[in-house]
């Protein structure tokens, strides 16, 4: 760092450089800092006012600077109003990583308007780049994209609200100078810590300049600012490589651990869940019959999922039900608490699945309060899953969905995880709490008061447990995140889809947060469905009464192979070796001290060929295979001849040196 002239955020690999004009102004490059509308900047603004007396210009200019730490803060006044916007970076060098996020507020005699108020924007420099973005739909997540960034504007956004990532992920990587390889190369990536809409602008100037606006989409959600009162930003997280993606990979991984997720230094136990095992159809004697299963298997932690609740309208199926959240007397005479003293005396922890931000219009809640959802006056409800959002604006309904977790845990002290579900997103977006010069904060506030929900819950229950599940993939963000141990990747649990998933969420999202269960789904092998879900954090989603003996055993050896490797997978060094894109066998290997473990995985007629193995130290290796006969010997850093491989054959492999 040094003066006002000049201000510098560093990591190893990536410089933030800012320079201070005699007029007070902040620029990057040729660009200003912020880049602001209504005063000269013609191209994407980043901040987008209009002022208490109707001015739609913004002039900003540097009135302090500070530097604590890895924490720096530019601060900007305009020239003309009391109004002041604060730059803040944080930074992370021993990860390369960089928070950025803005503050905003101002003395003016009444309300401003924010139209545009993003995290970040990122000055990147005349060279080209092509842009990587994770896009898909419900169970068919984060596939790769990639094309050249050309002259203009690109757009990737969400203006869903809730379940905001259904179709395209929040994050993205830029690579310098030609599409983005894993070994090699400038790369940058990008997340926006919010579990709302977001928009990220990537726009190439007329002499070739690359600027990123990143931030909450502004889509119909202008926000009107009080005197006295700060906009805090989401943080916009920045990493940066320059030898390729999987370098970047293993920073943000090793970031996440210790930065983001709640206890991601403690290894996830192996689950068993009863969803796709008996959907809604189950009582408890088949519940107790799944606990007994789930401990002869070996497992440590058992899910009772959706349809235990329910009394005038029982959730049989996903058409009523919601939003009453009392043990149903039909299925569960007794509650809940003697499975959790049935899953404790086996030895086994308990969780439940809560989807505390929904409610069926068939329910005793909204019967009562039909008041108390997201929709808009004079239309007619739109259903998505038969349920409707509750309106988090609302006090009530805010402590509503905290009391559905809060209590069902303080009466059931047995159960120590919680799955907790969103299943639609906002088609209708009017909120019959907030004035109707108000309905455009719903968005924002929406995000807010969920945070607000986890953080209390964190707080009332530490040693609990947390499962973002959003339908799959709707949630998973850096923002979300902070408040759970891991992520529900997809409700596709095909394993030769989940390779592909589970590649795509590899980018931004280390294996200890990612749940992956084996299933009947796509009729695979079970040993190809087990080497799949082994690459993440294990379990399963079966009816064990109704499996084979040799299928039970061979289950049972699995699990406990997984608990050899779980130290390696959860905490080791992802790399990803042979993409599924590029051909019929798909291979990534995790690296943790002098072990390894290698997944390989064939989805067509893969023939036999060496494997260059990553990460090692020099010195000799045993390769042997786990659960088979295969066995081999390398140098560090060298390769090993895999046998050929027919369509959902796999193999995992442990690399211990001798």
């Amino acid at each position: 760092m040094t003066d006002l002239c000049q201000i510098r955020i560093q990591t190893p690999s990536a410089t933030i450089e800012f320079v201070v004009t005699p007029e007070g102004r902040l620029l990057c490059g040729e660009a200003p800092g912020i880049p602001t509308a209504g005063n000269g900047w013609v191209f994407e603004p980043a901040l987008t006012v209009v002022h208490s007396d109707g001015n739609t210009s913004t002039d900003l200019r540097v009135a302090g600077f500070s530097a604590e730490g890895d924490l720096t803060k530019i601060e900007l006044e305009d020239d003309a109003y009391p109004f002041q916007v604060s730059l803040l970076f944080q930074t992370y060098p021993e990860d390369d990583v960089i928070e950025t996020w803005t503050e905003i507020r101002h003395e003016e005699t009444g309300a401003v308007r924010l139209d545009k108020f993003a995290s970040s924007a990122l000055h990147l420099g005349n060279q080209p780049f092509w842009l990587t973005q994770f896009r898909g739909d419900w169970a068919d997540e984060v596939h790769l994209s990639e094309e050249k960034l050309t002259y203009g504007v690109k757009t990737l956004d969400s203006k869903l609200g809730v379940r905001a990532h259904q179709f395209r992920a929040p994050w993205f990587i830029l690579s310098g100078g030609g599409p983005a390889q894993e070994d090699e190369g400038l790369v940058i990536g990008g997340s926006l810590a919010w579990s709302g809409s977001f928009e990220f602008d990537f726009e190439v100037g007329p002499r070739g300049e690359t600027r990123a606006i990143c931030g909450i989409n502004p889509f119909a959600s202008t926000y009107h600012l009080s005197p006295g009162d700060t906009f805090q930003t989401p943080k916009m997280v920045w990493a940066w490589s320059k030898s390729g993606k999987g370098e970047l990979s293993r920073k943000l991984h090793r970031w996440v651990r210790t930065r983001v997720l709640r206890d991601g230094d403690r290894p996830r136990d192996i689950l068993l869940n009863n969803w796709e095992a008996t959907y809604f159809s189950f009582n408890e004697a088949k519940i107790v019959s799944l606990l007994d299963g789930a401990k002869a298997l070996g497992m440590e932690l058992f899910l009772l999922d959706d349809g235990w609740f329910g009394r005038k309208f029982p959730r049989d199926d996903d058409t009523q039900g919601l939003g009453d959240w009392m043990p149903d007397a039909e299925k569960l005479p007794h509650g809940l608490g003697i499975l959790t003293q049935a899953a404790k005396e086996r030895g086994l922890r308990f969780g439940i699945w809560l989807e505390p931000e929904m409610v069926n219009p068939d329910s005793e809640l909204f019967e009562a309060h039909p008041d108390c959802v997201i929709r808009q006056p004079h239309r007619e409800l739109e259903l998505q899953r038969n349920q409707l959002i509750l309106d988090l604006t609302r006090p009530e309904a805010k402590e509503f969905a905290f009391q559905v977790a809060d209590r069902t845990l303080r009466e059931n002290p047995g159960i120590s995880y919680v799955k907790w579900d969103c299943n639609r997103y906002v088609t209708q977006p009017g909120s019959p709490y907030l004035p109707a010069d108000r309905q455009s904060h719903l968005w924002i506030e929406y995000v807010r008061a969920l945070y607000e929900i986890f953080a209390r819950l964190a707080e009332a229950h530490p040693s609990v447990e947390l499962m973002m599940c959003s339908g799959g993939g709707g949630r998973v963000d850096y923002g979300a995140m902070k408040f759970a141990h891991e992520y529900w990747p997809s409700d596709m649990t095909d394993p030769a889809r989940r390779v592909f998933i589970q590649w795509g969420y590899s980018h931004f999202f280390p294996a200890i947060a990612s749940a992956a269960h084996v299933t009947e789904l796509g009729n695979r092998p079970l040993k190809f469905a087990f080497d799949v879900a082994m690459s993440g954090r294990l379990g399963m989603d079966m009816d064990v009464d109704k499996l084979s003996d040799a299928d039970r055993a061979y289950a049972a050896s699995a699990v406990a192979a997984y608990k050899e490797i779980r130290g390696v997978v959860q905490f080791g060094d992802l790399y990803r070796l042979e993409s599924p894109y590029d051909g019929p066998r798909s291979t990534l290997q995790y690296v943790l001290g002098d072990s390894a473990v290698v997944f390989v995985y064939s989805l067509g007629n893969s023939p036999a060929l060496a494997l260059d193995l990553k990460g090692l130290g020099a010195g000799q290796y045993r390769v042997s295979e786990v659960l088979g006969v295969f066995e081999a010997e390398i140098v560090g850093g060298g390769a090993v001849l895999l046998p050929a491989l027919g369509a959902y054959e796999s193999m995992v492999l442990r690399v211990d040196r001798l």
